[in-house]
């Protein structure tokens, strides 16, 4: 029998591949598109460390934005386009659900937060984060998002309610001296066979 986290876990999943496939990316269907289960171990990976509160508020914006016909998805990519693709930003941006300058600005300091804890990571396990995102925003170009151009976009989708859970939760996390990019990448790992990331990064070659 499924945890009640790993039940909402699956819902959210399920929910989100349902909106990914109604994406219509610039360039035509990603190839990314047509890979579930991928899509389902990357998402966990993520989803697995959120606590129950926090799985229960995001899973209300996706129902939410269910019922508005609006699909969440194609709003964070459309947001991450302010960095990746600015002309064709500035034609969309005005149907985008505006922000508070108090929100944006709350944002920026969990997203601070999670670029030192990436950077760090990177630095630790430098072959296995080679095969990832950049991890900044000046790094991004039309053909590679970053980590924290991916975050912002995501995380300016979320309600207020669940982006104040997410702040409460990540300084919670900063407070115990835990690291959420080693322990994303931890669950990643181990749904491809190994025990550890410290065992990802010693069978991985230095390109």
């Amino acid at each position: 029998m499924k945890t009640d986290n790993a039940a909402l876990m699956d819902e959210i999943i399920a929910r989100e591949w349902e909106m990914f496939q109604n994406v219509n990316n610039v360039g035509g269907r990603a190839s990314c598109q047509d890979q579930p289960e991928t899509f389902r171990i990357m998402r966990s990976s993520q989803f697995m460390n959120w606590p129950r509160e926090l799985l229960r508020s995001y899973l209300d914006d996706l129902k939410h934005a269910e019922n508005m016909g609006w699909n969440m998805i194609t709003e964070k990519y459309g947001r991450m386009m302010e960095h990746t693709h600015p002309e064709e930003y500035a034609r969309i941006k005005e149907y985008l659900p505006e922000r508070s300058a108090e929100r944006l600005s709350a944002q920026e300091e969990v997203i601070a937060q999670e670029v030192a804890w990436d950077e760090a990571f990177t630095a630790a396990h430098p072959k296995y984060a080679g095969r990832g995102r950049y991890v900044h925003s000046s790094e991004d170009s039309p053909y590679d998002t970053s980590s924290e151009t991916y975050l912002r976009g995501e995380m300016t989708t979320w309600s207020d309610d669940t982006f104040v859970l997410y702040r409460k939760w990540i300084r919670s996390l900063a407070a115990e001296g835990k690291n959420l990019a080693a322990m994303t990448a931890d669950n990643l790992v181990r749904q491809y066979g190994y025990a550890s990331v410290e065992d990802a990064e010693s069978n991985m070659r230095q390109d």
